[in-house]
C-alpha cells in the first residue's frame, strides 16, 4: 500500500473516529498530545488500525511514535513485513 494511502486513511479514522482537528494533523506534530488518548482510547486505535489495515499494533510500537510521520511509517512498516 502506498504511503499517500495509509495516510488519507489513518487520517480519516483519526478525525471521524476519534475527533480530531484534521488542521491539527501534519507529520511533525506531536501523535499523542494531539490526540490527548487515554489507555482505553489506545485499545480503541489499535482495534480500528486492524480493521483498517490488517495489521495490530502493540505497546512497543506506540513506544516509537513522537509525530504523526513516526505513526503513519510505523503503519508502514508493518504492512511491508506482512507482505514479505
Amino acid at each position: 500500500m502506498e504511503r499517500e494511502k495509509i495516510v488519507d486513511i489513518a487520517n480519516d479514522f483519526l478525525i471521524n473516529e476519534f475527533e480530531v482537528d484534521g488542521d491539527e494533523i501534519s507529520n511533525d506534530a506531536h501523535f499523542k498530545k494531539t490526540l490527548g488518548l487515554d489507555s482505553l482510547d489506545y485499545i480503541d486505535l489499535v482495534v480500528v488500525i486492524e480493521s483498517n489495515f490488517g495489521v495490530k499494533l502493540g505497546e512497543n510500537d506506540f513506544k516509537d511514535i513522537v509525530t504523526f510521520d513516526d505513526f503513519y511509517t510505523t503503519i508502514e512498516n508493518k504492512l511491508a513485513d506482512k507482505n514479505i
